[in-house]
């Protein structure tokens, strides 16, 4: 057996070993969620003796690139493949700023890196065991948006999160279960898509003004899945912790959000609530 690694660039056939990888880790990801990766984002893996013991990408998203989905196999712990996984994402990430959602586990490398951590997420989680408590009267209209409307929901969601989700959106709209705005004075101030991922079903990413909206796009959304495992990953000071705890959906993990330079702001008024993925931020 050889000692040697060959990295390359990840394509659509290496997917089924991707998802191999993850389902070792107990990782929910399908390979539908994999494949969903590999088609926005720019992918590299390492080969032994022709067999896929790593992968990382970058999804680059306007002045940020996201770095997700890092994972190298057990056999292969300690031999820098992970660094050298990293570091062919930093390089295809350049002269964009990266940013990640680390485990605990790897932060370290990533510290070693020159990231920093600048906020934390939370996943929750589970089958909602009470109705949704109705949200606030007064935070605008929630309804199901057109496919014509799809260009302001990107705006939206670019607003919330600081980057650019054009190429991510117009892969992931298409394939939602379902996806809501919320309306005020005639316009749309937040939006939050419904599909399927891991488990069941995940609702993100979400953005809006406020917590009360966020909270009746997440009603809307409950109510259209009664009894199904449901998962989101959120902002852990967007406010929706407790409520989500309140419905059933605890917190079964949380992580740093980490960045090599300037992390990404909020603009025009619009918050980010819940991410597309933690992979993809």
């Amino acid at each position: 057996m050889s000692d040697a690694y060959v990295y390359r660039m990840a394509t659509a056939a290496d997917m089924p070993a991707a998802h191999a990888l993850s389902v070792h880790l107990k990782w929910p990801h399908r390979e539908a969620d994999w494949a969903m990766v590999q088609r926005t984002s720019e992918g590299f893996v390492a080969d032994h003796d022709g067999q896929l013991v790593g992968v990382a990408f970058a999804c680059h998203q306007g002045a940020y690139s996201s770095i997700g989905l890092v994972i190298v196999s057990d056999q292969h712990q300690s031999k820098g493949i992970g660094r050298q996984l990293m570091n062919l994402c930093l390089d295809a990430a350049a002269p964009r700023t990266p940013i990640l959602n680390a485990t605990e586990s790897g932060a370290p490398l990533y510290v070693s890196m020159g990231f920093v951590e600048y906020a934390r997420i939370q996943q929750h989680q589970g089958v909602p065991q009470t109705p949704p408590v109705p949200a606030a009267m007064g935070a605008g209209l929630c309804r199901e948006v057109t496919e014509a409307e799809y260009p302001q929901v990107i705006e939206l969601a670019n607003a919330g999160s600081g980057l650019d989700r054009t190429s991510v959106l117009n892969d992931l709209l298409p394939m939602a279960e379902c996806v809501v705005g919320v309306e005020v004075h005639g316009q749309l101030k937040g939006c939050a898509l419904l599909r399927r991922f891991g488990r069941g079903y995940l609702i993100g990413p979400m953005v809006a003004q406020n917590l009360e909206q966020a909270q009746q796009m997440i009603t809307h959304l409950l109510d259209l899945i009664p009894g199904a495992f449901v998962r989101f990953d959120i902002l852990a000071d967007c406010g929706l912790v407790e409520w989500l705890e309140s419905l059933g959906l605890p917190c079964v993990d949380r992580a740093p959000r980490m960045v090599q330079g300037e992390p990404p702001r909020s603009r025009d008024g619009i918050v980010q609530f819940a991410m597309v993925t933690q992979a993809i931020g």
